[in-house]
């Protein structure tokens, strides 16, 4: 049985009639273009085919139930009126703030009954929280015909986890989610939300990108990412830009050369500029059609990240490190950082030894054991049934 029809039927079996309809989003992710969305700059996510699926049905009565079949309990009964931001520090923040942020900007919500389920690994720096969104968003779009864009539900989904949850995130996985094309990377440039889908097909060219899930979960509510955020916005401020996205690579030098003795927020922003630029080589590579060549580009991303950005782990740099060593052709951690997941791009013959030798590495080193698997550039979000 699908998961489709599995999410139908417990659907019935929980509220006692059939869904009007059922829907899937994607995790994502990240191939370059990390902590810059948030500083207006450029990022390059693809969906995968791991997703979050609702089954929906519309209420009439001010009330959200919501259900997870990834989550001990029952059903969680909601008054719509009762919503507020930071009031919900369970799962159920996530859906709850998706309808809370429709109400807000004024569309009609009256009420709904969810039930969830999804394979989309959390804590992994995958983006399993913005898959909950917006496949909630999006059933709610369709059933309550908001005629909203796929870019507007990705406002509201951000503004759910920002305001609601009360997580400073930028407007990359939702957008992620919401708008990517199967077998395409998306080029996003996060402060007018323009995109550009970039054929990314390795298999077509001998290749694979694998996703190394550390078990080390993170949680980006918690204090380290928005202190990364505040110095960026710091940064900004002490140069008189809007967003570090406005300072030229050519002029970082001479930008952090202005920033004197205030050395925290100058790796900060060296890290935001030259991961900018990082996005633009790899769009142009990718364009050029010659791909192999963004490896290093990623591996300068990881590096960046763990110096400047400081939001490696002992997990992540081994994953890397490993792989790189047995003949990877580039490899970075992926996502928000402190755990979560690393990404490495190879050739298809040397798949099984690369994993293989990093399984071996975290056993001798004592950490739990990853999960690695493959990643393949699928749909965003859409209606299934």
């Amino acid at each position: 049985m699908g998961a489709q029809q599995q999410v139908r039927d417990a659907f019935v079996e929980l509220y006692g009639a059939e869904p009007e309809g059922v829907w899937s989003a994607p995790g994502r992710v990240n191939l370059i273009g990390e902590h810059t969305d948030y500083n207006d700059g450029f990022v390059m996510p693809f969906a995968l085919p791991h997703t979050a699926v609702a089954a929906v049905s519309r209420r009439e009565d001010g009330r959200l139930r919501l259900h997870s079949a990834d989550v001990e309990g029952g059903v969680v009964d909601l008054a719509l009126d009762d919503l507020a931001p930071e009031s919900d520090s369970d799962w159920t923040a996530y859906p709850a703030g998706v309808v809370w942020a429709l109400r807000e900007a004024g569309h009609p919500v009256d009420g709904a009954d969810v039930h969830l389920t999804s394979t989309v690994p959390s804590g992994a720096g995958l983006s399993s929280s913005a898959a909950l969104e917006v496949v909630v968003a999006l059933a709610l779009n369709d059933l309550y015909d908001l005629g909203l864009q796929r870019w507007q539900l990705a406002r509201l989904c951000q503004r759910a986890e920002n305001v609601y949850v009360g997580a400073p995130t930028g407007i990359m996985d939702q957008t992620a989610s919401a708008c990517c094309e199967a077998g395409h990377a998306l080029f996003l440039d996060t402060r007018d939300l323009s995109q550009k889908q970039i054929p990314f097909d390795l298999a077509a060219e001998g290749m694979r990108l694998l996703v190394v899930d550390t078990q080390v979960k993170h949680a980006h509510s918690d204090g380290e990412y928005g202190k990364r955020r505040a110095g960026c916005e710091k940064g900004a401020a002490l140069l008189g830009v809007d967003a570090l996205r406005d300072i030229p690579y050519a002029d970082l030098d001479a930008a952090l050369a202005r920033l004197g003795d205030e050395e925290e927020v100058r790796r900060l922003v060296r890290h935001v500029v030259t991961e900018d630029q990082r996005v633009e080589r790899v769009v142009s590579l990718l364009e050029s059609g010659d791909t192999r060549a963004i490896g290093p580009v990623l591996t300068e991303g990881h590096a960046s990240l763990r110096d400047d950005f400081r939001i490696s782990c002992p997990e992540l740099d081994l994953a890397v490190d490993t792989a790189l060593a047995s003949g990877a052709l580039g490899a970075r951690m992926t996502g928000g950082g402190f755990g979560g997941s690393a990404i490495v791009l190879a050739e298809a013959t040397d798949v099984d030894t690369i994993t293989k030798t990093i399984l071996e590495a975290f056993a001798t080193a004592g950490f739990t054991t990853p999960r690695v698997f493959e990643a393949v550039p699928a749909a965003g979000a859409h209606r299934l049934k």
